[in-house]
């Protein structure tokens, strides 16, 4: 999953939220420098995409897609999956998306001292482009294609990246339809044994 499901899956603890979304960008023993709800964010993040890269219904989106992305096939389903939740939401969410988003970006604004210099870089763009948000819309989506195509080192095809998502959308967007629930309810578990009331501290 991308940064909008990652978001929206940490519940409402903010240090949960935080280390979940930048938890890409945390290396080796990088975790160890913050509170124990951050790294629980982080060990979150890291079971999503175990429960997303092992599951039959994403991997079969995967192979879909493979003759048009190879490598980078599970990177645009994650993107696909954003974008099906965010012109979604409103099955998913009483907050508008919006205003979903808006938090989200407060929160790192808030924390931005504090993230690690890969997010550093990365969040501004973000925000200024409002990527969040953006997910939901065809044209902002082929600007997130089109710039991760620019910063790949060879020929990735993710600049055709919205074409093939609309030739394909039934598909792909049924597959989301019934594997996200179950992303639902394994991260909400996962959430429950955290035990963030007695792990407060460093």
């Amino acid at each position: 999953m991308n940064f909008l499901a990652h978001a929206y899956l940490s519940g409402d603890h903010e240090e949960v939220l935080l280390g979940n979304f930048v938890a890409d960008s945390i290396k080796g023993r990088m975790a160890d420098n913050y509170s124990f709800a951050f790294r629980q964010g982080v060990q979150l993040h890291r079971a999503i995409d175990a429960f997303t890269d092992s599951h039959p219904l994403v991997q079969a989106c995967n192979q879909r897609i493979q003759p048009h992305f190879r490598k980078f096939s599970g990177v645009v389903t994650d993107i696909y999956f954003d974008h099906f939740l965010a012109s979604g939401w409103n099955n998913y969410s009483e907050e508008s998306l919006f205003d979903f988003t808006r938090r989200v970006y407060a929160l790192l604004d808030k924390h931005f001292d504090l993230l690690p210099p890969r997010s550093k870089r990365i969040i501004p763009w973000m925000k200024q482009q409002d990527w969040l948000t953006g997910y939901a819309s065809f044209d902002p989506l082929s600007k997130v294609f089109g710039g991760m195509s620019r910063r790949t080192s060879f020929e990735s095809g993710m600049e055709q990246a919205v074409e093939v998502l609309k030739n394909d959308y039934s598909f792909l967007e049924a597959h989301f339809q019934q594997y996200f629930p179950e992303l639902m309810a394994f991260s909400q578990q996962f959430r429950e044994k955290m035990d963030l009331d007695t792990n407060t501290g460093g």
